[in-house]
């Protein structure tokens, strides 16, 4: 109770616009993702003036560079006021159970967010009654890109299910593509297993496999694992040298006909490639996925001991507000969490992307982050290598079951 009344007091000095001190973030947003950050600390600047802001960049690695440097920080007991983490496992199986957060839900009420942010979103960030990030983004994961013409050229169309997406594969090789399917390094073949695990075991089987409910030695998965076999005979075998940039020019320059990737193609399509959404490059869900919306999100929290806590209570609020997802997602080529957020400002491939996101079934992605700890993702990239060059379903689906106990999957 004491908790509960010191974080409101705090929540109702956060409102002043007339804060003045510190607030160090920590992020690995650079690059061609930096101007998105650097317009949310434009508009927390605006709102709040009196406040120096330290955007403490790590860049690489996709995140690892910055986790590492994290982690010696959070253990060492000086964190930052607040940090950049994928929502939902990524954050609560690491630094929620090691009881190094502060609950978020009285924010959550203050500014009514659960009326504008999906119940299934709420969902992946709560644990034991709390709730412990602020998404600022949404990506998608179940998008399978296209070059139309290419498809027009094969006299083929879009597959709908993963067993109609082998028989397309088939007839493509027929007429003469090598690899119908074009995948890149380790992480993307992680990337498209999730998603023809849920586009197999559908998106109820998909959760149960991270609540406990369904085991991966189910004869379900294992078929799901042949059928990931199956598919990934339909790809290039020089992937473990290319890049999803890479990988995403094969689709362009017509090499192969299908790449499945999450949403961020559709901004180098559009930025690098200059090219025009639904003419120079076409997208649908992966196959078996339609009714469902993988998402993966990143978001700030709020670490016990931060120095400049109502800062950092006000940098939350600019996040999970309507203007801030507003600027920062049309720069970042995600869409927002909010339900309610200005359409008009966003490309054609969002305003897609945004309508199925209040439509669709909401499951977390794993690769990504959000259903299952950092302690099972972080070694099941060498179990997905493994089973690539063996096709053995039954040997890694017990490896795979062996890694859930380990990490306390369903527990």
């Amino acid at each position: 109770m004491k908790k509960a009344l010191l974080l409101a007091l705090a929540l109702a000095t956060a409102g002043s616009a007339s804060a003045a001190g510190k607030l160090e973030i920590f992020s690995w947003w650079s690059g061609d993702e930096g101007p998105a950050l650097d317009a949310l600390v434009k508009l927390y600047n605006q709102k709040y003036p009196g406040v120096k802001v330290d955007n403490a960049t790590v860049s690489g690695g996709a995140g690892t560079n910055a986790k590492a440097v994290l982690k010696t920080r959070m253990l060492g007991g000086t964190p930052p006021d607040s940090f950049q983490v994928h929502a939902g496992q990524e954050l609560i199986g690491t630094w929620v159970v090691a009881n190094r957060m502060e609950d978020l839900s009285s924010l959550f009420k203050s500014e009514g967010w659960a009326k504008v942010v999906p119940a299934d979103v709420i969902k992946l960030i709560s644990s034991k009654g709390g709730i412990w990030s602020v998404p600022v983004d949404i990506h998608r994961s179940n998008v399978m890109w296209y070059n139309p013409a290419t498809l027009k050229k094969y006299g083929v169309t879009a597959p709908k299910t993963w067993p109609e997406f082998l028989s397309t594969c088939t007839a493509l090789k027929a007429k003469g593509m090598q690899a119908p399917l074009v995948v890149g390094e380790s992480w993307t073949q992680q990337h498209l297993w999730e998603n023809v695990m849920v586009g197999t075991l559908g998106a109820q089987g998909w959760e149960n496999l991270w609540n406990g409910k369904l085991k991966f030695t189910d004869p379900r998965v294992v078929g799901a694992f042949t059928t990931f076999g199956k598919v990934m005979d339909c790809a290039n075998k020089d992937a473990s040298g290319l890049s999803w940039q890479q990988a995403s020019d094969r689709i362009t320059d017509g090499t192969s006909a299908f790449n499945v990737m999450g949403d961020w193609a559709a901004g180098y399509f559009t930025t690098t490639k200059k090219l025009a959404p639904g003419t120079g490059f076409g997208w649908t869900t992966a196959p078996g996925t339609s009714k469902v919306f993988v998402m993966l999100a990143d978001s700030f929290g709020l670490p016990k001991g931060a120095k400049n806590r109502a800062e950092t209570l006000n940098w939350l609020k600019v996040l999970g507000s309507k203007q801030g997802q507003d600027t920062f997602n049309p720069l970042k080529g995600s869409i927002a969490v909010r339900t309610d957020s200005d359409l008009s400002k966003y490309s054609v491939y969002s305003k897609s992307a945004a309508t199925d996101w209040k439509h669709s079934k909401i499951v977390g992605s794993m690769y990504h982050g959000a259903v299952a700890p950092e302690s099972f993702t972080s070694a099941f990239g060498a179990l997905i290598d493994q089973f690539v060059a063996s096709k053995d379903s039954k040997g890694a689906t017990a490896a795979a079951q062996q890694l859930a106990d380990k990490a306390g999957i369903g527990k």
